[in-house]
């Protein structure tokens, strides 16, 4: 899975990828991340990108917990199945189900403010690039009226949005966090539109978009195919190690995750 790309040039250096989710505790596997990036700024941990396959969750936005309809919003998820969390970054409320792709990529730097937006575009140019190995019509940029929207997201035919991206910073590394929906656009819409509604946010549910509906003979494409073109244009760029998630990194997250319930 983690070969590297034949066509691929020089690489940055080895990038340690894990792949293991909690779908059964969702501060856990929002912690689980944020430990990671802890551990990568200490120098604990290299240069480490997490892919994984989430459970169902509505991640809120620390500008979310503080509007006044936050608590109906909250409800409005749990009663469609999805857990709500604080997101580790990112703007506002966004989802995760178990057709999309959560990425969580943790660089070292010692001056991360410096990268923001040099991060952002390349993390946005790289998922562009994997959509469009796979047949999608894939750009850059926000769509009116998407939900949490960002001048990074990645879009099709500049109509739907497919994925967002969000950035951490701390003293020594930055957090590149990002959602692709693979597959089941619609239960995005459905949880979005109480939950934004609460939130007394304006969007429109038609520009919630997933990779299958893009492409002609969409029931073949599966979850797999769109991660390993993920990771496909990661090995492009750097020589990729499979990892698991050490018991230091698990045990540092634990209580983390108290701070990503939505209280």
């Amino acid at each position: 899975m983690l070969s590297p790309d034949p066509e691929s040039g020089s690489r940055a250096g080895r990038l340690h990828v894990v792949s293991q989710a909690f779908t059964d505790d969702r501060a856990l596997d929002v912690a689980v991340s944020r430990a990671l990036l802890q551990r990568v700024a200490a120098g604990e941990l290299p240069e480490t990108l997490r892919v994984a396959r989430p459970g169902a969750m509505v991640a809120f936005a620390k500008q979310d917990a503080v509007a006044p309809g936050y608590r109906s919003a909250v409800e409005a998820a749990r009663d469609l199945g999805f857990e709500p969390v604080l997101r580790l970054a990112g703007g506002r409320a966004a989802v995760f189900h178990e057709q999309t792709i959560a990425l969580a990529h943790a660089v070292p730097d010692p001056t991360p403010r410096a990268g923001i937006h040099s991060r952002f575009d390349w993390t946005a140019e790289l998922i562009t690039r994997a959509l469009r190995r796979l047949g999608v019509d894939a750009r850059i940029g926000e769509v009116p009226g998407e939900y949490c929207p960002g001048g990074y997201s990645v879009n099709a035919r500049a109509a739907v949005k497919l994925a967002g991206i969000g950035q951490r910073i701390i003293a020594g590394a930055s957090h590149l966090g990002g959602v692709i929906v693979v597959g089941d656009a619609s239960r995005v819409r459905d949880v979005l539109v109480p939950v934004y509604e609460a939130l007394d946010l304006a969007w429109d549910p038609r520009t919630a978009g997933a990779v299958e509906d893009e492409l002609d003979g969409a029931a073949s494409l599966s979850w797999t195919a769109v991660r390993d073109a993920l990771l496909g244009e990661y090995g492009r760029e750097y020589e990729l190690v499979e990892a698991e998630l050490d018991a230091e990194t698990i045990a540092l997250a634990r209580p983390l995750a108290a701070e990503h319930l939505p209280g």
